[in-house]
């Protein structure tokens, strides 16, 4: 049953925060399986005209968080609402605005690529069968598959079917796209062309959910993310304030790198590695935090002890952290960045 229209306008009030409409909002939002939390107690906000990525290992509750936020499985506990509106109660008013690619495209392998296509717009009631075709091309032709429109589904490569997926998505304008792991099983150019017709849609008005394993993907595309680990929220904000909150780390270049070493460590340098001419460690806190008890490492009194000590310096400077670096700093473990 639908909200009124009273409670409808007041669930698009709720939405805002700061002049800025959440177009995805969870509240305590959990699922159990046997006993099992896949989802726990997750309060989640996505803003609209955002990139978000939705970060976590395989595992770690992304797709189930996905398949609830579609209406495709109802929560155990707690409150979903996409563009406004609760799911999986409103899922026939909100679907229509939302393109989604969930665990990989469900294909005809029997039809051509562009006949998948026509199947998909002839099932969206609010297609207009008249220009049909003129969707269809421009579809496969924004993910690049229209010189293997007319191949068999079933021939097609799993970065094609990929592709082909995200043109289902694509058939009509969407207020909300919602893509699980679209880059999986692309090849290195193919990601790259597909990260670029995200930041498209995004500049386009689109707002992109995207949900990976891949750090790399989330950093170049993305600004925001949210961290998921075993169920739970660990984090959420733009890309830039959690790349921030981890600190960068020393870098020399030398071709002493076992005196670099030893230097290093005496003025409080750790998690010291070597590799080849280049040796990186983790600087000691920043001074201006009280609960830190490290020494501050003045950078240019680094440089000029490994100097002195007889260190030939070849390079020199902090690294800026990256999305890896935070995510370790928050969970404490490392994370499949290749996938």
């Amino acid at each position: 049953m639908e909200e009124p229209p009273a409670a409808a306008e007041a669930t698009a009030r709720v939405g805002t925060q700061a002049g800025i409409e959440a177009v995805i909002e969870t509240h305590g939002l959990a699922k159990q399986y046997r006993g099992t939390l896949a989802v726990d107690d997750l309060d989640l906000r996505v803003e609209r005209g955002s990139v978000f990525g939705f970060l976590g290992p395989k595992g770690s509750g992304k797709t189930t968080t996905i398949r609830m936020l579609m209406g495709l499985i109802e929560p155990t506990a707690g409150t979903a609402r996409v563009l406004g509106r609760p799911m999986p109660r409103s899922a026939r008013m909100v679907l229509p605005k939302v393109g989604a690619l969930i665990e990989g495209p469900a294909l005809y392998g029997f039809l051509s690529g562009r006949d998948n296509l026509v199947r998909y717009d002839s099932a969206d009631p609010t297609a207009d069968p008249r220009t049909r075709a003129a969707r269809v091309g421009e579809a496969l032709d924004r993910v690049g598959l229209a010189a293997a429109a007319g191949k068999k589904a079933r021939a097609y490569s799993l970065g094609m079917k990929q592709r082909l997926g995200l043109a289902s998505a694509l058939l009509q304008p969407r207020e909300l796209l919602v893509l699980d792991e679209p880059t999986n099983g692309l090849d290195p150019q193919g990601m790259r062309e597909i990260r670029s017709l995200i930041r498209e849609l995004a500049a386009d008005g689109t707002t992109v959910f995207l949900s990976s394993h891949l750090l790399d993907e989330i950093e170049q595309v993305c600004t925001h993310v949210a961290v998921m680990a075993r169920g739970r929220l660990i984090t959420q904000g733009t890309v830039a304030e959690m790349a921030a909150g981890a600190r960068g780390r020393i870098a020399v270049t030398t071709p002493d790198p076992a005196d670099a070493v030893r230097i290093l460590k005496e003025h409080g340098v750790t998690d010291l590695i070597t590799l080849d001419d280049k040796v990186t460690g983790e600087l000691p806190a920043d001074p201006a935090d009280p609960a830190d008890s490290a020494s501050p490492v003045d950078l240019a009194d680094l440089n000029a002890a490994l100097v002195t000590a007889g260190v030939r310096v070849r390079g020199f400077g902090v690294e800026r952290a990256s999305l890896e670096d935070a995510f370790v700093a928050l969970t404490g473990e490392g994370f499949d960045v290749a996938g």
